[in-house]
């Protein structure tokens, strides 16, 4: 078994400040916010999809600030599951390490779906399942370089989709207050907020419905961690990531959700694939519907790009903490993690599934699936931070020495874990989340019941973790 500071060397720490911001925030921006913000609405109403981005970005902000203190203490590629086998237990490690893999992974598939979907604009011939594989074998390709070449790509086209966002949202304002023609639609200003139904029309409970959509819409931020280990100098550029990041996802979310609320009513969302296109459509530049609709598919394969990393490396470190077979630790010459890689593609060709049974169904149940497991993710951050924390003072540290600080001790993990748990008690007033909440639950338990049959209360050979500061 390979010593903390062998596995440290391997990996390279070839990412810079840049590359971390727009992996973070590129990871973020998919089929959360250019696909999936129209049917929170339609759900929700206005008012209901605005409130439930809002209290996602808060729990988005614990999460990250938690997540912030620890790996800047310890930036090591494995992030929270090694921070949960230390400060939780080696048996939730190998659990939040499992589920985050399983959330991960299912995400890339889900990109891949989406991504098919997005293609039938142009060949609406051609099955899904097909472009599917083209983009399987594509972003294999991508995370088949070198960690700085990914990082390079990745940069690039969170850019681009950085770009398209604030362009809509240029484009939308002036289209709310007339400045920009909607193929002749009278300017709705703000309107369609009190119509069908007002900002609430189907009460408060249905915004917590929701959430779990929300929930996956933000996931990908907590890359910085995942990404620590391969970052240079990440006491500075860890804490410059988080500060920027979180704020730009609120900005972008939010914003983007009320400027669609204010364009459409919330039942014509719920009927249109992509109202980012249909925006750029109806304004009449000529093209522009077909150069959002290239955008939103760079976004969707950036987004499943990031997450075939993220998957990628946490299976590499689960390998080299004894918690997954060896196999899955060994690397190219390039530093690349290839069989954990290979694995991680083949458990998203799950993802075709969706173009051959129950399209519909599949689709939002693997969301769901993901939210879930993304959830149980941010409470083990939240946890594993509470405990460093509480063991740090007691060994005699001092908070004045830590490079970053979760503020309000203990009040944000508490809070962090008390916001996820109440997340998750309403995935199953709906149908179809309620099996991805019993699958996520079942997934939970499987992994608990594996690691101690299979290793017994033993301790994990989990490496040291190195500190900072």
């Amino acid at each position: 078994m390979n010593t903390g500071n062998e596995k440290d060397t391997q990996l390279q720490r070839s990412m810079k400040s840049r590359h971390l911001f727009m992996l973070s925030l590129g990871g973020v921006i998919g089929t959360g916010l250019f696909l999936n913000a129209g049917f929170t609405i339609n759900q929700a109403g206005p008012g209901g999809a605005v409130l439930a981005y809002i209290v996602g970005g808060i729990l988005l902000y614990l999460v990250m600030t938690c997540l912030g203190e620890l790996s800047v203490k310890m930036p090591v590629t494995g992030s929270f599951q090694t921070y949960a086998t230390k400060y939780i237990g080696p048996a939730s490690g190998f659990t939040l390490g499992w589920m985050y893999w399983l959330g991960s992974a299912t995400t890339a598939g889900v990109e891949f779906t989406a991504a098919g979907m997005v293609m039938q604009r142009w060949f609406p011939d051609t099955p899904v399942w097909i472009w599917c594989a083209v983009f399987i074998v594509l972003l294999f390709a991508f995370n088949a370089l070198t960690t700085k070449g990914f990082a390079e790509t990745e940069y690039w086209f969170a850019g681009i989709k950085v770009l398209a966002v604030l362009v809509f949202i240029v484009v939308g304002i002036g289209a709310i207050f007339g400045f920009v023609s909607m193929e002749g639609r009278p300017a709705p200003f703000l309107s369609n907020f009190t119509a069908e139904g007002g900002l609430f029309p189907f009460g408060i409970t249905i915004v917590f419905v929701t959430m779990m959509n929300v929930v996956f819409s933000y996931q990908g931020s907590e890359l910085i961690g995942i990404a620590a280990g391969e970052t240079e100098n990440p006491q500075k550029n860890i804490p410059r990531a988080i500060r920027n990041v979180v704020f730009r996802i609120l900005m972008f979310y939010v914003a983007s959700v009320m400027i669609l609320s204010a364009l459409f009513p919330s039942s014509e969302l719920g009927l249109l694939e992509s109202p980012f296109v249909t925006v750029f459509d109806a304004v009449g530049i000529p093209f522009a519907a077909d150069i959002m609709n290239f955008v939103i598919l760079t976004a969707l394969l950036s987004v499943g790009n990031s997450c075939l990393y993220a998957a990628t490396r946490l299976l590499w470190a689960l390998s080299h903490s004894g918690m997954a077979h060896p196999v899955f630790g060994k690397l190219t010459k390039r530093s690349v993690p290839l069989n954990a890689l290979l694995a991680t593609l083949a458990f998203s060709l799950l993802s075709l599934l969706t173009s051959v049974l129950a399209a519909d169904t599949v689709y939002v149940l693997l969301m769901s699936v993901s939210g879930i497991a993304v959830t149980f993710t941010w409470m083990g951050i939240a946890l594993s931070q509470f405990n460093f924390r509480r063991q740090y003072l007691r060994e005699g540290g001092k908070v004045e020495d830590l490079q970053f600080v979760a503020p309000f001790y203990p009040v944000m993990p508490i809070l962090c874990l008390a916001l996820c748990t109440f997340i998750l008690l309403f995935p199953i007033f709906d149908a179809t989340q309620r099996f991805g909440l019993y699958y996520g639950i079942a997934a939970l338990v499987v992994f608990y019941l594996y690691y101690y049959l299979r290793y017994g209360r033993k301790k994990s050979k989990h490496p040291d973790i190195p500190t900072q500061g």
